[in-house]
């Protein structure tokens, strides 16, 4: 069975007005009171008066805290083959079980930013691709390329086997992030849950475990945090 598309809820100006650009946005939901506002209106001319509908406030509505009086339902984005990732320039981001929707969306801006070519993660015990999830993505998750798998281990040992290197981002890994030379090769960078880092068996499966250098007695950093430098890195490494 293929598995099930995502985005079928966005809310927020920024990650509405690209669903919109993407042209997938069945019905839009605004606040009576923010129609002529000009981004508002914008995105009304863009969808058009017969699939919008006026409530008095959007928040009865939405998934979010603050939708910013706009709501999209829309057609939903498929997943790629993980396989399609696999390519000789391979910079590739993979979940292993993150549970907080805005770190996942905070990743897939900062992934699209950083100039990397997709973004993995499971369909099991993982924060879904939720309205907050693409409003914290503010846009990214309408162009960053998503596989969603069963087991981010087997997911490793596949691109592994396509000769993408799988480095582990993990506080005590024994080699720095900054510098690390794997990241010049098609490369695969693995983020750990909130709170608990790698699972054990997705680190074995890690050819590398390195760390983000800090100073002693120091806190971990933020998931997003730490998947931001590790794309930069690359990004630097690789010009």
């Amino acid at each position: 069975m293929a598995p099930a598309g995502y985005g079928n809820r966005v809310e927020g100006l920024h990650a509405v007005a690209a669903a919109v650009a993407a042209g997938r946005v069945e019905r839009l939901t605004v606040e009576r009171k923010r129609r002529s506002r000009e981004e508002i209106a914008r995105l009304i001319d863009a969808v058009g008066e017969a699939r919008t509908q006026l409530v008095d406030d959007t928040r009865t509505i939405a998934e979010t805290e603050a939708p910013q009086g706009v709501v999209a339902d829309c057609t939903p984005i498929l997943p790629v083959e993980l396989d399609s990732l696999a390519t000789e320039t391979a910079s590739v981001l993979v979940l292993d079980h993150l549970e907080d929707p805005q770190n996942v969306g905070a990743i897939a801006r900062s992934a699209l930013a950083g100039g990397c070519s997709g973004l993995v993660m499971s369909g099991r015990r993982s924060a879904p691709l939720s309205a907050a999830a693409f409003k914290a993505a503010a846009g990214a998750l309408e162009r960053l390329p998503v596989a969603v798998v069963g087991s981010i281990p087997e997911a490793l040992q596949r691109l592994k086997a396509h000769g993408v290197w799988a480095v582990g981002l993990d506080a005590g890994g024994d080699q720095s992030l900054f510098g690390l030379a794997l990241l010049t090769e098609p490369v695969a960078i693995v983020i750990g849950a909130e709170g608990e880092g790698l699972s054990h068996l997705t680190a074995k499966r890690c050819d590398v475990l390195a760390a983000i250098p800090m100073t002693a007695d120091t806190e971990s950093l933020n998931a997003s945090v730490s998947a931001a430098l590790a794309i930069f890195e690359i990004m630097r490494a690789r010009t």
